[in-house]
């Protein structure tokens, strides 16, 4: 299973009642978990309503066009920037959409989280289209994916984090 476009874009609108960290510095200081997103900016509905659903589960996603620190213009100065937070985070979230596995900076990014994060901290969000059509690149699939799913105890659907190839995971409260 993977999570719908359409429950994301949902999401976004529930911008309102969340309130999200301004920073990772005031996450830090809250003590929450911080989680790097890695995504296409042509899909920055997605990546609100992402945001919003992982809030909601506890986490800070950190989205680089909310940083007013961030050059206007993609240069080498964002590169170190990104790199920066990617490493600051507890975790790397890749958004797997049509936009971002045809990106150039999303491969460069996921390249740099291998390398500073590790396979423990590395989590894909496949998406799927209404249709069934789903996104994502054969690397991708070298990595832990964020999945919905019904809690046995509860019946509640959450969010959990599986194994690569597995339906073995975790419930994202509990990373």
């Amino acid at each position: 299973m993977t999570i719908k476009i359409r429950e994301l874009k949902q999401a976004a609108k529930r911008s309102g009642s969340v309130a999200i960290a301004k920073s990772f510095n005031e996450a830090s200081d809250k003590k929450l978990k911080t989680a790097f997103l890695c995504h296409s900016h042509l899909d920055q509905e997605l990546a609100k309503g992402l945001q919003i659903f992982l809030k909601e589960q506890g986490l800070e996603l950190y989205i680089d066009w909310e940083d007013s620190t961030m050059p206007s213009e993609p240069n080498k100065a964002t590169a170190d920037q990104i790199k920066n937070k990617i490493n600051e985070s507890d975790l790397f979230f890749f958004l797997a959409t049509n936009n971002s596995t045809r990106s150039r900076w999303c491969p460069w990014e996921i390249g740099v989280a291998d390398q500073l994060k590790g396979y423990e901290n590395i989590i894909i969000v496949p998406t799927m289209e209404d249709n069934g059509s789903w996104y994502g690149n054969e690397y991708l699939q070298l990595y832990k994916r964020l999945d919905e799913g019904t809690h046995q105890l509860t019946g509640l659907d959450m969010f959990g984090v599986f194994e690569a190839g597995t339906d073995k995971g975790k419930w994202i409260k509990y990373i």
